[in-house]
């Protein structure tokens, strides 16, 4: 039962707003009583606390899945926005702008945690693209990494609407590749370019 109550409350939080959905709703929507919900969670932000916790799981397991797939490194970038973009296609609203402006404590947390994982793989698809020849081996990593997820998650945090922060991170990443891609790197990102529509 805790599991479908956090899958059902986290769809509404996402869909509709993390301040509009209340305890009530969840029942509601549920068909339970709102004791069967606080049985499990001692209030509204243990819940939304557990359910951003499912989603971050959720998103690297999409991220493994595509790292799996063998993409060369930009390709594999351009995949990872194909995926995003269908997972969150549906809210009006960027997830991350409303944690940030209404529970603060828990989007720290979170991103705490995105900021670690995302580097990582950040850190993983630069070495990838240099050892395909399609980065500039000379790269500063590290700076690099820092550059890009500094732009992606300003963009999410201070973007409200979801289809402007999808738009915005399709030039960020353009922008991030052209700045260490080799001239093959450059071809690669045309061909990427053509293929996708922002």
């Amino acid at each position: 039962m805790k599991d479908k109550i956090i899958k059902k409350a986290t769809d509404m939080f996402l869909k509709l707003g993390f301040k509009s959905v209340t305890m009530d709703d969840i029942a509601c929507e549920m068909c339970i009583s709102k004791k069967t919900i606080y049985k499990y969670f001692s209030n509204k932000e243990k819940l939304i606390e557990e359910g951003t916790e499912v989603v971050h799981q959720k998103i690297h397991a999409v991220m493994d899945e595509v790292v799996a797939q063998n993409h060369n490194a930009i390709a594999e970038n351009f995949e990872l926005r194909k995926m995003f973009k269908e997972m969150f296609q549906s809210f009006d609203h960027s997830p991350a702008y409303q944690l940030k402006k209404h529970y603060p404590e828990i989007y720290e947390k979170m991103m705490a945690n995105e900021v670690e994982d995302c580097s990582t793989m950040f850190r993983q698809n630069i070495f990838k693209g240099i050892s395909e020849g399609l980065y500039r081996a000379e790269t500063d990593v590290e700076a690099a990494v820092k550059f890009y997820y500094t732009l992606i998650f300003s963009i999410n945090e201070n973007t409200m609407l979801e289809k402007d922060a999808y738009e915005l991170e399709a030039k960020a990443l353009e922008y991030h590749t052209r700045a260490i891609a080799t001239a093959k790197g450059i071809e690669e990102l045309e061909k990427q370019l053509s293929k996708y529509t922002y």
